[in-house]
């Protein structure tokens, strides 16, 4: 296995800055278990779907992760992380190398961090000048929604993407990153799948920006994921194991379901109820455990998210889907259409 396995060439102009309006209106290219391509929208899902189907939706609420400060002269932009607790965050700043524990960061007359550590790989960790619900209303005020890096705005951001970049789901604050295959759904999409006879359930996973680092061993087995927080609750397991033993697929949306409900599963498949860190890594070669069918959006080249769908799809049926998305003009990334794939057993 080599990390050129997973690469490819993508025009410009197919990655969407915009979300499709409405949603409904996105693309969608089914992967059937039987083989084939079928070019769809998001609005035939419902059909798409079974009767007794269930489907795993994550709640996580994305945060205005991004910040932009002044280290004296200097400005400095960072990345929040993860809550480290006591008003502490991991986090990621541009320009990294220059900062020192003990470094004063000022993003607003009222709104400071301290540097307290750096580790080796480039992660900082900062306490803030407040923290709780102070905290909440200074990143609010003076935050900007962590867009992934090929989506291009102005340093001021669109303030359309405060809604864009949410899923109608959102809940649990802690995310950095859109679990992007909610942001398809709509009241309206919904409703026409609780009449097909689906339903659905929420758990939570904190996407964070590992989700935008590429692979750089040339060898991915080598690859390390970084920590995200999950849950998947008892009243959630319980749904989803009964759904199993009816008959229904349990059908993950987005990479972040799946990879949650896999790191929950037990050998026979059985959820188990979930809180802490998940590191899983889905390389090809892995036997999924907990779901049957995935809708995801399109992954960038080389990377782990590429590999998850290459794994469940098979690694030659996922580079002939995807050069099937690119000749027709699919559009592609967080805000652009989807898969949906069903699993080969």
């Amino acid at each position: 296995m080599h990390l050129a396995d997973f690469d490819f060439d993508l025009p410009r102009e197919l990655i969407a800055d915009h979300p499709a309006e409405p949603r409904e209106a996105a693309r969608l290219l089914v992967l059937p278990a039987s083989g084939g391509l079928l070019d769809r929208r998001i609005a035939d899902l419902p059909q798409l779907l079974r009767p007794g189907d269930l489907l795993i939706l994550n709640d996580t609420k994305v945060i205005p992760a991004r910040l932009v400060g002044r280290r004296g002269m200097a400005t400095v932009e960072v990345m929040l992380a993860r809550d480290a607790g006591g008003g502490a965050w991991r986090a990621y700043a541009k320009g990294a190398r220059r900062l020192r524990p003990g470094d004063r960061i000022e993003f607003a007359a009222d709104f400071a961090a301290e540097v307290i550590e750096k580790s080796p790989d480039g992660e900082i960790t900062m306490r803030f000048d407040r923290e709780g619900e102070a905290f909440r209303d200074a990143l609010a005020r003076h935050g900007a929604m962590p867009l992934p890096p090929y989506i291009k705005r102005s340093p001021g951001g669109d303030p359309r993407d405060r809604a864009d970049y949410q899923t109608m789901f959102a809940r649990a604050e802690g995310a950095v990153a859109a679990p992007t295959a909610g942001l398809h759904f709509t009241p309206v999409l919904l409703e026409a799948i609780a009449a097909r006879g689906v339903e659905w359930v929420t758990v939570t996973l904190h996407v964070g920006p590992g989700t935008f680092l590429p692979v750089k061993s040339e060898d991915p087995r080598r690859h390390r994921m970084h920590a995200e927080y999950a849950e998947v609750g008892a009243d959630a397991a319980a749904r989803i194991n009964a759904a199993r033993a009816r008959g229904g697929r349990i059908v993950a949306v987005g990479t972040t379901s799946l990879r949650l409900l896999e790191s929950a599963a037990a050998e026979t498949g059985d959820i188990r109820p979930f809180r802490g860190e998940t590191r899983l890594f889905i390389l090809p070669g892995y036997r999924f455990r907990a779901i049957d069918v995935l809708l995801t959006n399109f992954h960038l080249p080389r990377s782990t998210l590429l590999m998850l769908v290459a794994a469940l799809a098979g690694h030659d049926r996922i580079k002939a889907a995807y050069a099937h998305a690119i000749a027709e003009r699919y559009r592609f990334f967080s805000y652009g259409d989807a898969c949906l794939i069903e699993a080969r057993r």
